[in-house]
């Protein structure tokens, strides 16, 4: 199997966390061999301009007329380490909230927590006296915000999961989610306030996306289709469909998936309410099936 092939059936399996780095370096590598093979060459590189039409700008005047910057915003990175550190954190902790919830709701938590982050850099350079003289110029960039909602959510989900530190040994999650937050909060005066406002924004939202988004029955059903319609464009189809006529099973089969599905919100709204070390080992196990479904 060759290089091209391994990558694109990476990319083709269901692995929310995969596709979402897949998207970031691939965006990142793009950009990076295009500057360097134009300086090679002597050549000035027009893709600079191009890639400037796809910031996130805190000034109004500016994001009207490239709105997609909210979106395209969290997909650029300046520098190695910059992505790096981005895809580190979500590689690490990403997988938690998709073993735990599936792939539809890492994928939520991920673009829903960096636009969410988004607007708040954008509200906050508006409101805010100290980002005047700044505004005209200033843009986001980075998968930051969405890391950090997809952190927070998963340390909202299993506060007290254990991870293995470097130098510090077991530390639990929670604690790792309120010190990266508080980072972020007590630098703000320094070289990049709106980043750190992003970040702190994708926090918010991924909290807010345990805690309170899925003790509704309606909008996570909603959010749920939307996100699979979007990313089964992604997925591989089986070439050969087999059908089976058989209305008794396919009636029972409805029934199952209604009463699966009556389950889990009940357990996402448990969860809403306490945390998943709350659940009992059946709820576990139920949960953890409906996420591979």
């Amino acid at each position: 199997m060759s290089i091209v092939e391994e990558i694109k059936n990476r990319f083709a399996n269901d692995n929310a966390i995969s596709k979402i780095i897949f998207l970031n370096v691939a965006v990142f590598l793009f950009f990076g061999i295009a500057q360097v093979l134009f300086f090679l060459f002597g050549l000035n590189n027009p893709l600079i301009e191009i890639k400037s039409w796809f910031y996130l700008y805190a000034s109004f005047d500016n994001f009207i007329y490239k709105p997609w910057g909210i979106l395209t915003y969290m997909f650029l990175h300046d520098g190695f380490f910059h992505i790096l550190f981005n895809m580190l954190w979500l590689y690490w902790l990403g997988g938690l909230l998709q073993e735990y919830l599936g792939n539809s709701k890492t994928y939520q938590a991920y673009f829903l927590g960096g636009i969410f982050g988004g607007l708040i850099y954008i509200i906050s350079y508006n409101i805010f006296p100290v980002f005047q003289n700044s505004l005209p110029i200033s843009f986001a960039l980075g998968a930051s915000a969405g890391v950090l909602s997809v952190l927070v959510a998963a340390a909202t989900l299993l506060p007290d999961y254990p991870i293995m530190l470097l130098f510090f040994g077991e530390v639990r999650l929670k604690y790792i989610a309120i010190f990266s937050v508080l980072l972020d909060f007590i630098n703000i005066p320094g070289g990049n306030a709106g980043g750190h406002i992003a970040h702190l924004g994708g926090a918010l939202f991924g909290y807010l996306f345990i805690k309170f988004i899925y003790s509704k029955s309606n909008m996570p059903n909603a959010l749920d289709k939307i996100f699979d319609g979007i990313f089964s464009i992604f997925k591989t189809k089986s070439k050969m469909k087999v059908h089976y006529k058989n209305n008794t099973t396919n009636m029972n089969s409805s029934a199952n998936r209604k009463t699966n599905q009556h389950d889990v919100d009940a357990i996402l709204d448990k969860i809403s309410k306490s945390s998943y070390e709350s659940l009992s080992q059946k709820e576990k196990e139920i949960l953890f099936k409906a996420s591979k479904d």
